[in-house]
């Protein structure tokens, strides 16, 4: 029986527009101005210094953010980054520059969740901050009471067969007990492996008849006797 729903954000429960067009371009319009502002602060520090750790070589602040600027060009799923990212983010939601988008479905699907006691966790390559934010400042409210818990690259790629297993061992529930959803095939492929039950988000796309995970366009698609045949 599936006791817990683990979900992606892009293209999952969220628009990749809202992604690619807003969140991204805006972090990196403000990456330069809000590293300079906050060259003092303890946590963008130690993310600098993480920059350094993860380009192999020291780097001064104006290569730093050289380098950061040129994994965001490249979508590297570097986890300074991200960090970073989410901070930009944080500001940008705190001053209504920025408001978070759920695809309504989605909305309404995870409260259903949450009121059957389902446990509703997001595994994201962005961070476990911009995760909460995104959720936080969405039209249909702040849904992060939702949540049990939140995962990002530190436990791994999404597309790593080991993720999903470092995942399983932070929560208290076996693999068959477990629902991942995502718009991606290749992670879904890693978190079957790992013994996890598979969903298919196919908003933008025709269905794959040769796909092994089952697939659907929309969470309202995923109904209390589809959770009961997955678990079968």
């Amino acid at each position: 029986m599936i006791t817990a729903i683990i979900t992606d954000i892009e293209g999952t429960t969220s628009s990749l527009a809202f992604v690619k067009d807003i969140l991204f371009p805006y972090a990196r319009t403000h990456l330069a101005a809000f590293i300079h502002d906050h060259a003092t602060d303890s946590t963008v520090q130690a993310l600098l210094a993480d920059t350094s750790t993860a380009a192999g070589t020291a780097l001064d602040t104006a290569a730093a953010i050289n380098q950061l600027l040129a994994w965001a060009d490249a979508d590297q799923k570097i986890t300074p980054l991200k960090a970073l990212q989410g901070l930009i983010w944080e500001a940008g939601y705190q001053q209504g520059d920025l408001h978070g988008h759920i695809y309504t479905d989605a909305a309404e699907q995870l409260q259903h969740w949450h009121r059957q006691g389902l446990a509703l966790y997001v595994y994201s390559s962005g961070s476990v901050h911009a995760q909460k934010l995104l959720f936080a400042h969405t039209e249909h409210g702040d849904l992060t009471p939702l949540f049990s818990g939140y995962f990002d690259t530190l436990v791994g790629g999404k597309r790593e067969v080991a993720s999903y297993q470092n995942i399983i061992t932070q929560l208290p529930f076996q693999p068959t007990q477990l629902l991942f959803l995502s718009d991606i095939e290749e992670e879904l492929d890693a978190a079957r492996a790992a013994g996890l039950h598979t969903l298919w988000l196919k908003r933008e796309s025709s269905l794959d008849a040769c796909s092994k995970h089952q697939q659907v366009d929309s969470f309202a698609q995923i109904t209390d006797e589809l959770l009961l045949r997955l678990a079968g």
